[in-house]
C-alpha cells in the first residue's frame, strides 16, 4: 500500500507543478525588473519625478501584459525559442546591472583585501593606506623593523613607538644591555623604557630610516605604533571602521 494516502485511504494527489512556460515567463519578468533597475541606476537623471516613475511602471506593465499574451498564444509551439529569449534577456539585464554598478564592482577586490588583510595595510590610492579595525575595536598593523615583521597596535595616546620585550628579543636586541631610564606615564601608571634606533621602520610602502623607538621594560601584549610615527605622515584619520594613513614622498 502506498504511504502517500489522503484522509480516506486514497492516494494523495501530487503537488501542483508550475508549467515550464510559466517559469520562463517569470524569468522574463525578473530579467525585465533587473533591466529597469539597472537603467535607472545608470541614468538617474532620466527618472527623477513621480511622473517619470509612473511612465516607467506603465511601460513595464504593458510589457508584462504583452509578454503574457505572447506566451499564452504560443502554447503548443516549441518552448526552446521562448527559453532562449528569456536567457538572452537575463544576460542583457546582467550586463546592464554590471554597467550600472561598475564603480561598486571595481572596489570588490579592495574590499576583499581589507576583509582578509589580517593586519596587513591595504593600499587604496596614491600614497594612501587603510588599516581595517579588528574585532576589539582597535587598529593592528603588520610593520617591519629592520626587515622583520612586527605586529603593532596603533596608539594615538602613546608619544613614542614602543617595542615589547618579546618583539625586541625576536629582533636580536638583548634587554640586559639596555638602560631603562626613560620615564613615561602609561595607562597602567608610570613605566620605563630604553631608547633604541631602528635602521628602518616600514608600514606598507612607508619607510622611515634611522627611526627612534623605545623598548618597554614591563611586559606588553603588543608593540605600539605611536605619534612619533603618525606625525611623520601627511595626515591620518579614522573613517568608519578604517584608519586611513596618507603620506608624501620622501617619508624618511
Amino acid at each position: 500500500m502506498s504511504d502517500k494516502t489522503g484522509p480516506w485511504g486514497r492516494d494523495a494527489p501530487p503537488p501542483p507543478r508550475v508549467p515550464r512556460r510559466a517559469r520562463l515567463w517569470l524569468l522574463l519578468i525578473v530579467g525585465l525588473g533587473g533591466l529597469v533597475l539597472a537603467l535607472a541606476r545608470a541614468f538617474p537623471e532620466a527618472v527623477r519625478t513621480r511622473g517619470d516613475w509612473a511612465d516607467v511602471a506603465y511601460a513595464a506593465g504593458l510589457v508584462v501584459l504583452i509578454s503574457a499574451g505572447v506566451f499564452r498564444a504560443g502554447r503548443g509551439r516549441s518552448p526552446e525559442r521562448l527559453k532562449h529569449a528569456a536567457i538572452w534577456l537575463a544576460i542583457i539585464a546582467a550586463v546592464a546591472l554590471g554597467f550600472a554598478y561598475r564603480d561598486e564592482l571595481r572596489g570588490v577586490p579592495q574590499h576583499l583585501r581589507l576583509a582578509f588583510s589580517d593586519g596587513e595595510p591595504v593600499a587604496v590610492g596614491d600614497h594612501q593606506l587603510v588599516i581595517p579595525q579588528d574585532g576589539d575595536g582597535g587598529f593592528e598593523v603588520i610593520g617591519r623593523v629592520n626587515g622583520q615583521r612586527v605586529r603593532f597596535l596603533v596608539d594615538t595616546g602613546s608619544t613614542d613607538t614602543v617595542l615589547s620585550l618579546d618583539d625586541a628579543r625576536r629582533l636580536g636586541i638583548d634587554p640586559a644591555g639596555l638602560r631603562f631610564d626613560e620615564e613615561a606615564e602609561t595607562a597602567n601608571g608610570k613605566g620605563y623604557g630604553a631608547p633604541y634606533r631602528a635602521r628602518r621602520l616600514q608600514v606598507g610602502p612607508i619607510a622611515l630610516d634611522d627611526f627612534k623607538m623605545s623598548v618597554n621594560q614591563a611586559p606588553m601584549r603588543r608593540s605600539l605604533l605611536g605619534l612619533s610615527f603618525l606625525r611623520r605622515l601627511d595626515s591620518f584619520e579614522v573613517r568608519g571602521r578604517s584608519l586611513i594613513l596618507r603620506w608624501r614622498e620622501p617619508t624618511g
